[in-house]
């Protein structure tokens, strides 16, 4: 693990006893209801999901309010204090989440699955490209992504202070997840709040 990877972990480990109620508090969780509620042809219950970069589960919670309790929910988080808090707030609406401690591309204790969420970790990786590829990976053919990311904004730019996260342009992201085997289905403007200042939202399927 690269050591900028260590010092991000250790920080959302000693943020995580106020982030869930942070996300709230900035409309994010309702931000996620609204992208989340988007069309699926997929019947939720029956489905194998993964939040990946899960943090304090707030985008799986608003997954399993939308589209009720699916078959498996894995979250994939490097962070314990965030995997506990997210496990927590799971179990209030009835689900016991399997839980993987580990970053994206360096554990295969996963099965395939049938949804991949990930909000807010795209930005962390150091190749996003290939991140892309390895959720891909994750997911069954014609398997769905729910892929929130940030964009340009003075917000962000304030936001980079403490995290040193990146943004992309839309064309930017749209390229790298048609780069990465997807076939984009829905790009998702957050309606209001801090989300429809610092992030944007696609919806796409694997494609190979």
């Amino acid at each position: 693990m690269a050591d900028t990877q260590i010092s991000t972990t250790n920080r959302y480990d000693i943020a995580a006893p106020r982030w869930g109620d942070k996300m709230r508090t900035l409309g994010y969780y309702d931000g996620y209801l609204g992208f989340l509620s988007a069309p699926t042809r997929l019947e939720g219950r029956n489905q194998r999901v993964i939040d990946v970069g899960s943090g304090t589960g707030a985008f799986a919670e608003a997954w399993v309010a939308i589209h009720g309790p699916p078959r498996e929910l894995t979250l994939l988080e490097p962070s314990a204090a965030m995997l506990e808090r997210g496990k927590a707030a799971l179990n209030r609406r009835g689900v016991e989440p399997r839980m993987v401690q580990a970053l994206l591309g360096q554990t295969t204790d996963t099965d395939p699955c049938d949804v991949v969420l990930a909000a807010h970790v795209l930005e962390h990786c150091d190749d996003p490209l290939t991140a892309l590829a390895q959720m891909r990976d994750m997911l069954v053919p014609g398997g769905q992504l729910r892929l929130v990311v940030s964009k340009p904004h003075w917000c962000n730019a304030i936001i980079w202070l403490q995290w040193r996260h990146r943004t992309f342009q839309r064309a930017e992201i749209l390229a790298l997840v048609q780069d990465a085997g997807f076939e984009v289905e829905q790009v998702y403007a957050f309606p209001s709040g801090p989300p429809s200042r610092t992030s944007q939202g696609i919806v796409a399927r694997r494609s190979r």
